[in-house]
């Protein structure tokens, strides 16, 4: 397929456009296969005023009077009685919360426009989207891709190689469609009872070592709920794998992401949780997280709260409880604290799950080892952590991130788990100015990629889709060029001092606060406090030069 085939209009002239933070502009619009492109035709040396990837492109609003006399312009015979004043308006809104306007002469050329960008914007197609085109300058596609997986993982970690093992039973992705190829799993248990059990937990998602905590050997496992059913199904092999991963120790905790009652529904629709009598080592705790639709529409409803300047402040206030978005934030710490104190302090292991394991059990694992684990709140560590607990663990972002917050489409399995762990992690770093080593730049480019990007780490949906597309051989790796050095200062904290010990986080209401530089990121507001902040890292930055000096 061309891309040209969905280009109806390529280019116009005399376009205002209208676009956060900045006066409106007369220039050139184009459109080509990924891009939306926007160039001041006064300055031939310029670059592009804007320069918008096509998939950031949530919705596309068309003015509704301009289309009603556009209409009109049509006589009764059915001839065009166009004047030289005809024109239309394009809102379009992206994922990234940026809301731009376009002013196109032309009422023909601003619909073509409009149905382009449609299209082009929404094409499902992997190998079609721009990852595949792009070539940053100095990359190589040859280097290595990524910086973690689950078999440097265990390298790095010697002192489970006596009772754990990893296994590459999935290398042909047969076993879980979901997981990557090779996984740690207790070493009394063979390939032949994963194949088993594999089939005993829901989409294949038998349970698999994620997190050794060294301080005192508990370790933290996560999985997709057991297909117990009515009947109450059981599966000796993976009663034995949650026995001997626990062997030494009194017992340990299973924290499902799901209320009891949901658990309960679960069990008549052939899921279920481990019962007491079978798994008697183990201990069951309910933490209900929402997912899915509930998620996405409690982002709509804050998106819609930040974009209404009508709105006073108790108004304001009244909105932004009624999303529930900072409810959730709360919710997501408070459980990840709960994982966090199991094996931090009461010193057990810890099996999480919810329904399939690929939304809140990520989340809370993920947050979990950033509390715990000092080496996790590094730059690095924590573009390592997130490759391997969401990337590589199977959290399906195509299906995710597909839509964001305007999007006029029906939703289907659009929900911002990501985006909900990258708010957490905010709030960490703002209660912890000095113990992550990573700035808020670093979580707004994630949050900007996981729904639109150049590079292809966020691609598909899993590691098997990534190797049946090709991905890590075709595509560029974005950790690895977050690292580089060009990129890597300002994504650095110039404040931060490794601390070993776990940072507790506060989730009582007052608290936690709105992610401004997220929410808010397009106001004037934001934008000045973002030069003040702007300026002091500059200065810390350089009284650190003088103090080497």
């Amino acid at each position: 397929m061309e891309f040209s085939e969905h280009i109806k209009t390529a280019n116009v002239e005399d376009v205002v456009l209208h676009q956060p933070l900045r006066p409106p502009t007369k220039g050139t619009l184009c459109i080509t296969g990924h891009h939306l492109l926007f160039s001041d035709r006064e300055d031939d040396n310029a670059r592009p005023v804007l320069l918008l990837l096509l998939r950031n492109i949530d919705a596309v609003e068309k003015s509704v009077e301009n289309i009603v006399n556009y209409m009109g312009l049509f006589s009764n015979t059915g001839q065009s009685d166009r004047g030289t004043d005809s024109s239309g308006t394009l809102i379009i809104k992206c994922k990234d919360l940026r809301v731009i306007q376009l002013d196109i002469p032309g009422m023909e050329q601003c619909l073509n426009i409009a149905k382009s960008i449609e299209t082009l914007s929404c094409l499902d197609c992997v190998v079609e989207m721009y990852p595949f085109f792009y070539c940053p300058p100095d990359a190589n596609l040859k280097e290595k891709w990524g910086l973690s997986s689950s078999g440097r993982h265990f390298a790095e970690m010697e002192e489970i190689h006596e009772r754990w093992r990893l296994t590459t039973v999935n290398q042909d992705y047969s076993v879980c469609p979901s997981y990557p190829p090779a996984v740690i799993v207790p070493k009394a248990i063979n390939d032949d009872a994963i194949k088993k059990l594999a089939k005993f937990r829901q989409g294949g998602r038998f349970p698999v070592l994620c997190y050794y905590h060294k301080k005192n050997h508990m370790v933290i496992m996560r999985s997709g709920q057991p297909l117990m059913g009515a009947n109450r199904k059981r599966c000796i092999e993976d009663e034995l794998l949650l026995y001997t991963a626990i062997e030494g120790s009194d017992s340990g905790f299973i924290i499902d992401t799901r209320s009891t009652q949901q658990a309960q529904q679960a069990r008549m629709m052939g899921g279920g949780f481990e019962s007491k009598s079978c798994y008697s080592q183990w201990k069951r705790l309910h933490r209900h997280m929402e997912r899915g639709k509930p998620l996405q529409e409690s982002l709509i409803k804050l998106v819609e709260a930040c974009g209404d300047k009508s709105t006073n402040m108790d108004r304001w206030l009244s909105k932004l409880e009624n999303s529930k978005w900072l409810s959730h934030v709360q919710t997501a710490l408070s459980t990840a604290g709960l994982l966090a104190e199991c094996v931090e302090r009461d010193g057990h292991s810890v099996l999480v799950h919810g329904s399939e394991g690929t939304d809140s059990t990520l989340l809370i694992c993920t947050l979990a080892q950033l509390i715990m684990d000092p080496s996790c709140r590094t730059l690095e560590g924590f573009l390592k952590l997130v490759e391997r607990e969401f990337v590589e663990a199977g959290h399906p972002f195509q299906q995710r991130c597909s839509h964001s917050a305007f999007s006029h489409a029906r939703l289907q399995q659009e929900c911002p788990v990501f985006l909900l762990l990258l708010d957490c992690v905010w709030q960490l770093w703002c209660q912890f100015p000095l113990a992550l080593g990573f700035s808020e730049a670093l979580l707004l480019r994630l949050a900007t990629e996981a729904y639109a990007s150049d590079y292809g780490t966020f691609l598909c949906n899993s590691d098997k889709e990534r190797c049946s597309f090709q991905v890590k051989e075709k595509t560029h790796c974005l950790f690895r060029a977050l690292l580089k050095t060009n990129e890597r200062e300002q994504y650095t904290n110039p404040l931060y001092e490794r601390n070993e010990l776990a940072i507790w986080p506060s989730v009582h209401p007052q608290s936690l606060q709105l992610w401004k530089g997220f929410f808010l990121r397009w106001t004037p507001q934001n934008h000045h406090l973002e030069l003040v902040q702007e300026e002091i890292r500059n200065m810390v930055i350089d009284w650190g030069k003088l103090e080497l000096t």
